[in-house]
């Protein structure tokens, strides 16, 4: 874009020896919309706001890794050797004998979304010894499954850190909303106050033009004696008090054009070589305040009002969990199996693919802890924190409505604002005006027209000012409303 091309103008910055001050080497204008456009590619809150989403999808898959299956492999040889036995008298009443098994198996186990614990194995022994004239080979395939039927049946430790981390992920994408709202909205009000300060040098320009004409008028009555060298000791004075007017204003211009900067950019030095030259004007432009509407709007989008129903939601959540733990376990458990017996390798494994040899079990197992203490324990705690987190959305619900009707009021007076300073600016003009005149036929004096040239320059001041601030007040509104997005045209895009 248009600015990451400026950022080659940090080559040429130039930091003057005397004042210390950067010196502008190349200029950028910028509507508001670019600004905007800028901020959500490059802001830094933004930029570290993206990062937690797309952890807490992280954080999803690995919690979904419990359901992974666990594949095992076995392999291992074991040895035995009995003496045979004797009485005192040295009778043998037993024959000594050696036994060497060799067992080889696969394995498969793992956990379903259901609760369910699923269990498959495979094992092929071959045994030789004393009792075995030959190598003997036996086989077994057992499937089995273990279904909770209280505790852990509808939700578990492995369902509950799933649905706890998916509201986590939709909260943190909120904040992000949140945070992009908020962003544009210090971009807008940044951008007025730019537009604010560039048109107050112009004000302070026009005040210090005229307080040295007014200077060279005394100046030239002065020397022909028409007027006393004490006028020109106040043309003087004024024309000086209007030039550290304008220094100061030239100085906020360059504090605004940093703060908007600051909020574009990701790389400040990069850029403070640039000018920053805003397209739009100042505008009055006519708002319908309703104040149901914005309520009802502001209960609806505001993203930390969401936020905190997610909030509520996830804490429901870890309650059903809590409560669950509380009932006792039990567990069904189903076991299905063939098996198999030859004298060579395939007879051995004849048996599991013919099922000749079968098995199975099932049953129920119950259990409970004796007094249950710390599952009671942790759900009372949990419905307490309900209790808080529900009274703390009341709360934010009330703070949004009173931030909402604020900003109304603000957004209503500072319109109206708008027109008596536009009238006290006119009515500033025609006094003026007409005292230049009057001071021009020998009149008036001086004191009178640079008292009135400082009331204009108050009223032009004091009107931008009022044009700022309106245009503030409808940013901070449509923020209070979570309006922000819609009202500039974002869509927000989650990775």
């Amino acid at each position: 874009m248009r600015w990451k091309c400026l950022l080659i103008v940090f080559l040429l910055v130039h930091v003057g020896s005397a004042s210390g001050q950067i010196e502008y080497t190349n200029s950028l204008a910028l509507t508001l919309d670019d600004c905007i456009a800028e901020a959500l590619e490059n802001n830094l809150d933004i930029r570290i706001r993206r990062v937690q989403p797309r952890m807490d999808g992280l954080s999803i898959d690995s919690a979904r890794g419990a359901y992974d299956p666990n594949l095992t492999m076995s392999a291992n040889q074991s040895f035995s050797k009995s003496p045979g036995s004797s009485d005192p008298n040295s009778r043998v009443f037993g024959v000594g004998s050696d036994t060497t098994t060799e067992s080889y198996g696969p394995g498969i186990s793992g956990l379903l979304p259901t609760g369910t614990r699923y269990r498959l194995d495979g094992r092929l022994r071959r045994q030789s010894g004393t009792f075995f004239p030959s190598f003997q080979y036996n086989s077994d395939l057992t499937a089995s499954i273990t279904q909770p039927l209280l505790k852990d049946f509808r939700i578990d430790s492995t369902r509950r850190t799933i649905a706890v981390a998916r509201r986590t992920l939709k909260i943190n994408e909120l904040a992000l909303s949140h945070q992009i709202m908020r962003t544009i909205n210090s971009v807008e009000k940044a951008y007025y106050e730019l537009v604010y300060a560039r048109d107050n040098v112009r004000v302070q320009e026009s005040s210090l033009s005229l307080a040295d004409k007014h200077l060279r008028e005394t100046s030239r009555r002065v020397e022909l004696g028409a007027l006393a060298p004490l006028d020109r000791t106040q043309a003087e004075s004024q024309a000086a008090a209007r030039r550290a007017d304008l220094l100061s204003a030239q100085v906020q211009l360059d504090t605004r054009m940093n703060t908007l900067k600051g909020l574009l950019s990701d790389d400040f030095a990069g850029v403070a070589a640039v000018q920053l030259n805003p397209t739009d004007k100042l505008l009055a432009v006519v708002q319908t305040f309703d104040a149901q509407d914005s309520w009802v709007r502001g209960l609806e989008q505001r993203p930390d009002l969401l936020q905190s129903k997610e909030t509520l939601e996830r804490q429901d959540v870890v309650l059903r969990f809590n409560k669950n733990q509380i009932l006792p376990s039990l567990d069904l458990q189903l076991t299905y199996g063939h098996n198999g017996f030859g004298t060579d390798l395939r007879g051995g494994l004849d048996g599991i693919r013919t099922g000749a040899g079968q098995g199975y079990s099932y049953g129920l197992v119950f259990s409970i802890p004796w007094s249950n203490r710390t599952a009671k324990k942790n759900y009372q705690s949990s419905r307490l924190e309900k209790q808080r987190m529900l009274l703390s959305h009341k709360q934010l619900e009330q703070q949004i409505i009173i931030e909402i009707d604020n900003a109304l009021r603000a957004a209503r007076n500072a319109y109206q604002r708008i027109d008596a300073t536009r009238e006290a600016r006119r009515y500033a003009e025609a006094a003026l005006e007409a005292e230049e005149k009057k001071f021009a036929n020998g009149k008036s004096t001086g004191f009178f027209v640079l008292q009135l040239q400082r009331d204009l320059t108050a009223s032009r001041s004091s009107e931008l000012r009022a044009l700022a601030d309106y245009n503030n007040t409808l940013a901070d509104l449509w923020l209070s409303e979570g309006a922000t997005l819609e009202r500039r045209g974002v869509v927000v895009q989650f990775d």
